[in-house]
């Protein structure tokens, strides 16, 4: 008889129970110890409490507590065992299951991968890439070919084309040398416009009073003997 047997009674003969129930009767086996616990800890405290309150009353009272509840101690030291026992039983089982299960998932998974892969042949797709790669060049070269444009004038020369707008720009540059004007004062050193004003005409001097006629005579006389 194994040892799952034992513990949980089943005869040789039986069909051995899966994983998952023997994970649920390690639980259900771990509770009951569990609640067995609880119960033996309450009793060795009402055990003291007696001997407590017998210890100088009744001293045969006061031992015979004491005697129970070592008793119940090493029931309980026994159970701790148990458990331990059991919890380690029931985390290798638990692993073992999860285990099952990821190798079952596993499995499948790779019948599904094998069942999309049986009608894909790795030359084929090897060569499907090619074509494809081949089929991209083709149309990046249109693309290229639509884009350059070829018949809209491109034998035209460049370097001509720089040399005739040299020129021209030569040409204009010669007829504004040529018409340049009197150079203008800029506006910041120009003088302001004085404003129009009439300026009234001086008066006119006095006439001097003509001399009578012998007093010129007598200079004309005297001007040509200092000239002679």
């Amino acid at each position: 008889m194994s040892v799952f047997g034992k513990i949980f009674g089943f005869k040789k003969d039986e069909k051995a129970i899966t994983t998952g129930e023997a994970i649920q009767k390690l639980r259900e086996t771990e509770e009951m110890l569990v609640k067995k616990q609880d119960f033996l800890e309450k009793k060795i405290e009402q055990e003291i409490a007696t001997a407590r309150k017998n210890g100088t009353k009744n001293k045969r009272v006061a031992l015979q507590a004491l005697k129970r509840k070592k008793r119940y101690e090493k029931q309980l030291q026994q159970i701790d065992g148990t458990l331990s026992t059991i919890e380690m039983q029931r985390e290798a089982l638990e692993g073992a299951n999860t285990n099952t299960a990821v190798l079952q998932t596993m499995g499948e998974a790779a019948k599904a991968l094998k069942a999309a892969h049986q009608h894909m042949d790795v030359d084929k797709v090897h060569d499907m890439m090619d074509d494809i790669a081949e089929q991209q060049e083709v149309a990046r070269e249109i693309s290229d070919a639509i884009s350059n444009p070829i018949a809209f004038g491109q034998d035209i020369d460049e370097d001509e084309l720089e040399r005739e707008l040299e020129e021209l720009e030569q040409e204009e540059l010669d007829k504004e040398l040529l018409g340049v004007g009197p150079v203008g004062v800029p506006d910041d050193l120009k003088v302001p416009d004085v404003p129009e004003t009439n300026i009234a005409a001086p008066a006119p001097k006095p006439r001097a009073q003509a001399r009578p006629v012998d007093e010129d005579d007598d200079d004309m006389k005297e001007l040509a003997a200092w000239a002679s």
